[in-house]
């Protein structure tokens, strides 16, 4: 990883093993992208495996593109025979730069986290909750695993507001002026999915900023479900925190996020963790042939942070075989363009919509949403429909009360006929 210094991560270890500065990154073939993503049109199946049924599930795991698993196998070949070494840097910062493209972001505005959720509690961490009392507003559409968060934050002394949806028809929405009623003197943080993983509910993410930054809240966005499925601007919204993992849609795997912070709220975050990834610079005192102790304050190493969001919210060793495959899929993205994912997905969904509803199912995913998702509620749903779906040879995510349908590139009109077929009228 590349600091504006130019020091990186491979030279700050190099310090300390060696007292020399960065190792070389030899390139080696196997390390190389072996495949460049396509652009044809969509649907594309020929970027992903056979699979041996329909698979509507992409919202709980996206399928891995052929180009990713052969990025992560030059990866593993190179770590098989150790020749050279593998450019990490290299590829992380290609990476971080291609994210930062995809949210209309900087590069120095990202930082590497283990999940959406590590990134969401690095937030909380940085503005000093549970200590901080002030107030923060969230509501029951924000992701399932964030509430336990905020119920604990409760139970510490934070006082935690919870807006519930307005169902009309069955549809759950979350009302903008229920988010502004919310948001009272006091309020330090606004926290939401900016796509719920519940039902595909959308934000409107520029009012919700707008609002809260005219009380004096800050904005944080779980974008799991809206990071390369539909448009995000980050500088036309102004959110001031965004967080993702990369195993759904931006078709990597499990362990590894990316956290956005808006650059001007650098020095306003308290850095909570210290470790050597966070360092541009590094000098020991320790080692034979060390320099001397220039710092009282720093007897056993001189080091200086990175003045970017690594800086703040870096911890220790991430997968380098996922970002090998994000080196793949993130530029795959980028190259067929989200708004030319949202155009072919929408047919899709209006026929989910339609499909659904005329099977007398209650759909609680609004008609007008661009999000991938479309929910259903159907009370015992994986009993009644587990059997079915697998003799049928259809993936979808099967809850105990609820299904949900996630149509990805791959996908086309007959995949949602063929579910439609397959399931009982409700």
């Amino acid at each position: 990883m590349m600091a504006k210094n130019g020091v990186t991560r491979r030279g700050v270890l190099g310090g300390v093993l060696a007292g020399a500065g960065a190792l070389p990154l030899a390139a080696s073939a196997a390390a190389k992208a072996v495949t460049k993503p396509a652009s044809g049109a969509l649907p594309d199946r020929a970027s992903f495996a056979p699979m041996p049924g329909v698979y509507l599930d992409s919202g709980t795991m996206h399928p891995v593109p052929l180009g990713a698993r052969n990025a992560v196998r030059a990866y593993l070949d190179q770590r098989a025979t150790m020749d050279g070494h593998y450019p990490t840097d290299e590829v992380e910062t290609r990476v971080k730069a291609s994210f930062a493209r995809l949210i209309n972001a900087t590069p120095e505005e990202i930082a590497f986290v283990q999940s959406t959720t590590a990134g969401e509690q690095a937030i909380i961490d940085a503005l000093g909750f549970p200590h901080e009392k002030r107030r923060i507003v969230t509501d029951t559409l924000h992701f399932f695993g964030s509430f336990y968060l905020y119920e604990e934050l409760a139970r510490q002394g934070v006082d935690v507001a919870w807006i519930r949806p307005r169902d009309a028809q069955g549809v759950a929405r979350i009302a903008i002026d229920d988010i502004e009623r919310a948001i009272i003197p006091g309020t330090q943080l606004v926290a939401l999915s900016l796509a719920s993983t519940y039902n595909g509910f959308e934000h409107d993410l520029k009012r919700v900023c707008e609002i809260a930054h005219a009380k004096g809240a800050l904005v944080y966005a779980d974008i799991i479900h809206a990071a390369g499925t539909v448009p995000i601007d980050v500088r036309a919204t102004n959110v001031d925190f965004a967080a993702c993992a990369s195993y759904k849609w931006l078709m990597g795997d499990f362990g590894l996020g990316l956290l956005y912070v808006r650059g001007d709220l650098h020095d306003r975050l308290t850095r909570t963790r210290f470790g050597y990834y966070q360092l541009a610079g590094f000098a020991p005192h320790v080692y034979p042939f060390d320099p001397p102790v220039t710092k009282p304050d720093y007897p056993i190493a001189d080091v200086t942070p990175r003045p970017d969001m690594e800086g703040l919210f870096a911890g220790g060793t991430h997968a380098h075989t996922i970002s090998a495959m994000l080196g793949f899929s993130l530029d795959y993205i980028l190259g067929i363009g989200v708004d030319r994912i949202v155009a072919h997905r929408q047919p899709l969904l209006e026929r989910l919509h339609q499909g659904l509803g005329g099977l007398g199912y209650t759909v609680v995913t609004p008609p007008e949403s661009r999000t991938p998702l479309v929910t259903c509620v159907l009370e015992g749903a994986h009993a009644k429909l587990a059997d079915r779906l697998k003799a049928a040879k259809i993936q979808i995510t099967l809850s105990r009360n609820r299904f949900r349908v996630s149509p990805s590139v791959f996908n086309d009109i007959d995949d949602i006929e063929r579910l439609l077929a397959a399931l009982p009228k409700a």
